[in-house]
């Protein structure tokens, strides 16, 4: 196991998070390492922030165009 993950089990351990908490916050990391094509330790916020602008200011959906 690399120090990332390690660091993150202590860090879950420390604050009382049930195991099942450390499987899903583990997978979720590893799922946006996938994502982005890089190891978990080296993505940057600005990534994600980046993703989310796109998603958000992306072109309307028919539910946020239909007229209530």
């Amino acid at each position: 196991m690399t120090a990332l993950p390690q660091q993150m089990i202590s860090a879950m351990r420390q604050r009382g998070f049930a195991i099942r908490t450390h499987q899903s916050y583990l997978y979720a990391v590893q799922d946006l390492a996938r994502y982005f094509h890089q190891p978990p330790d080296q993505l940057q916020p600005g990534t994600f922030e980046h993703e989310h602008n796109i998603q958000i200011e992306g072109k309307p959906t028919p539910a946020r165009t239909k007229s209530i």
